[in-house]
Parts: C-alpha cells; structure tokens; sequence
C-alpha cells in the first residue's frame, strides 16, 4: 500500500507541474499566449491527442496488464499521467488560482480521511462497487446530455453528485486495492498490481478535484 500511495502521489504531482509548465509557458502575455491557451484556440492534433490518448492510455493499462512487462506498466501509468496535465492545463485558463487551490487541499483532505476509511474499516464494502461504477455511467451520460443543454442546474447536480461518487469509490477503491495483496503476494504480479491500484486511486483523486472545482470554483 506504501507503493501505491507513492506512485499515486507522484503522478499527481507530475501532472501538475506539466499543467502548470503548459498554461504558463510564456513570460511576455500570461496564460493567454501559452500553449494550453493556443490548443483551446486553434484545436489541430495535439487538441485530439491530448483529448483522446489518455482513455487510450487507460484501456491499454486495464485490458493488457496481464500481457505486458512491469516496465511497459511504469512507462504507461507516468505517460498517462503527463498527459493528463496536458488535458488539465486547461483548467487553469478557466478558474482563478485561489479557487483551484482550495479544490486541490480540500480533495486532497478528503481524500486521505476517506482512503484511511476504506484501509482500517471492518465493513466489507465490496457491495458497493457495482452501483457506484454504474453511478459513473449515469453520470457521464448526464454531462454529455448537458454539452447540449448548457443547464446549470443540472450541472450543478452532476458535480455534486461526482463529488459523492468519487468519495464513494475512493474508500471502495482502496479496500479492495488493500485485499488484492493477499492474492499476488509472492507473485511476479505484485509490481503490475501496484501500477494499477495507484492508478485507480489517482483517477478518484483527479476526479474528485474535478467536481469539487467544478461544485466550489470561482471561474476567471
């Protein structure tokens, strides 16, 4: 667990220095002549790669860790990770900096007080996982409807019911991650395991801060 939570942490701290180095790159205009700002406005493929390849990144992680080495699996969950500050450098064009610290601190509080839950607690939470994977189904169907709506309201609701899910599934995501060692322990796949256990941990962070900031964000 020490393993996952390093590689986690570190990911995450790498995805916010490429975010930061992408939306603030120039020293003459600020944000609106770096390059995260020149993606949003003039698109070309960088935008689609940096749009696209993580979920690709992703699925190759989860459908073919049993066939790829433990290098291959490093190499992919820190690519992911640079890639996600790619994507996420955007945000910083859109809320102002105090509000994305706040969101950054308060997940990050959240997420240790709910990941320390799902360590220590004596209930199985195993039942859990299936309505709230199915929970983040529904909830990628919202937003997409609300691409076309532009509904506040239902946005507001969609970040906040983000917010439940993620702290649901972090705590879930870690007792299930904690009980995985009993089976690889000793095995040639204890390496891949923790590659993939801090994956998921760092997708429940970055998703949690993203509907927290979203809920809680002043935008610029």
């Amino acid at each position: 667990m020490l393993s996952v939570y390093n590689y986690m942490s570190s990911a995450v701290l790498l995805t916010g220095i490429v975010a930061l180095l992408f939306a603030y790159n120039t020293a003459t205009d600020g944000a609106n002549n770096s390059y995260a700002a020149q993606m949003v406005i003039n698109g070309g493929p960088l935008k689609w790669v940096v749009m696209l390849a993580p979920l690709g990144v992703v699925m190759w992680l989860s459908f073919g860790i049993n066939r790829i080495s433990e290098s291959t699996a490093k190499a992919l969950f820190w690519g992911y990770a640079v890639l996600m500050g790619l994507s996420l450098s955007t945000i910083l064009l859109v809320y102002t900096g105090t509000s994305i610290a706040q969101a950054f601190f308060a997940t990050a509080a959240a997420f240790a007080g709910l990941s320390l839950f799902g360590y220590t607690t004596k209930k199985d939470l195993s039942g859990f996982g299936t309505f709230l994977i199915m929970g983040v189904v529904g909830l990628v169907v919202a937003s997409l409807i609300n691409m076309f709506l532009k509904s506040s309201a239902l946005d507001l609701v969609v970040s906040f019911v983000g917010v439940l899910l993620f702290a649901g599934l972090t705590a879930y995501d870690t007792q299930r991650i904690k009980s995985l060692y009993f089976e690889v322990q000793g095995s040639a796949m204890i390496g891949k395991t923790v590659i993939m256990g801090a994956l998921q941990l760092y997708l429940d962070f970055i998703n949690l801060f993203l509907f927290l900031l979203r809920f809680m964000g002043d935008r610029r």
